[in-house]
């Protein structure tokens, strides 16, 4: 395997096996629209992500169930929604850079962006109707619109100037978590888990999300655009910020494996306990 691309996408070296399919998946799904205006637009978004919201929904359903062709396509509708929201904060976050690469609106413009952005709704619906569920539709449009509450609660939040941990936490629950929460949650629906099942494994998503994008605020903590560096600049000892921050994910983290108590041993699991150390942070 490329060490390059392992080093790009550490993920790879032990999930690469889910990554192949999902993004052969992610392939089948794109070659629906092959003539669309869009195509070009959607392959250039794709390129260079990570896949751990639908790695997380493929295990989630594996550690209850089985793998198949609705599990792929759930997992399809999972990026597709994270790509939706990375287009759209791009724009609002003024970024300039996004996965090595230009980010999506300095590729194609203003315009091109927001309409992919609409564009990618569609295909979620689609793939929703193929899998006709009503818990699974309910629930993607509920991390929909989490998701754009979290935007606008961070956009709130940015001119405050009392910012506090909770309202830090709320955001990147909303803004990220909740993608994760139900990546997992799906996995476990899509796979006939029990109740009791889809709950544990719904709390492992939530935890999991919290702690990741804590590490990747702590990784990138000098990007003044981020919430945290509010938290940073209000403290009379940017230590303290740190030092909370890297309890909180000891927190989160620990709450993930909790939740996996519930879920019966298997490959799968063990996969799903694998992941949380992508959330670890050595200062």
């Amino acid at each position: 395997m490329d060490r390059k691309n392992i080093e790009i996408n550490p993920l790879l070296e032990t999930y690469g096996m889910y990554i192949d399919k999902i993004n052969h998946a992610l392939d089948r799904e794109l070659s629906l629209y092959s003539e669309s205006e869009f195509i070009e637009p959607l392959k250039y978004s794709l390129d260079g992500g990570k896949r751990i919201r639908p790695i997380i929904l493929v295990l989630a359903a594996e550690s209850v169930g089985k793998i198949d062709d609705n599990t792929l396509a759930a997992a399809c509708a999972v990026e597709f929604l994270h790509m939706e929201s990375i287009i759209h904060d791009d724009i609002i976050d003024n970024e300039t850079m996004r996965r090595q690469k230009d980010p999506f609106h300095i590729k194609f413009g203003y315009n091109t962006s927001v309409l992919t952005g609409d564009f990618v709704l569609g295909l979620i619906l689609a793939i929703s109707s193929r899998l006709d569920n009503a818990r699974i539709t309910k629930d993607l449009a509920t991390t929909a619109m989490l998701m754009s509450e979290g935007e606008m609660i961070e956009s709130r939040l940015e001119s405050s100037e009392d910012v506090t941990f909770d309202d830090y936490l709320r955001v990147i629950e909303y803004k990220t978590a909740t993608a994760f929460e139900v990546a997992a949650r799906i996995g476990a629906i899509i796979a006939n888990g029990t109740e009791e099942e889809i709950e544990a494994l719904t709390e492992y998503g939530k935890n999991i999300g919290i702690s990741y994008q804590i590490r990747d605020d702590l990784l990138d903590w000098k990007n003044e655009d981020k919430l945290f560096n509010l938290l940073i600049k209000k403290s009379s000892d940017p230590r303290d910020v740190f030092n909370k921050m890297e309890e909180l994910l000891k927190v989160y983290s620990d709450k993930a494996i909790t939740s996996l108590r519930k879920i019966s041993d298997n490959n799968a699991k063990l996969n799903l306990e694998n992941l949380i150390k992508f959330t670890t942070f050595k200062a």
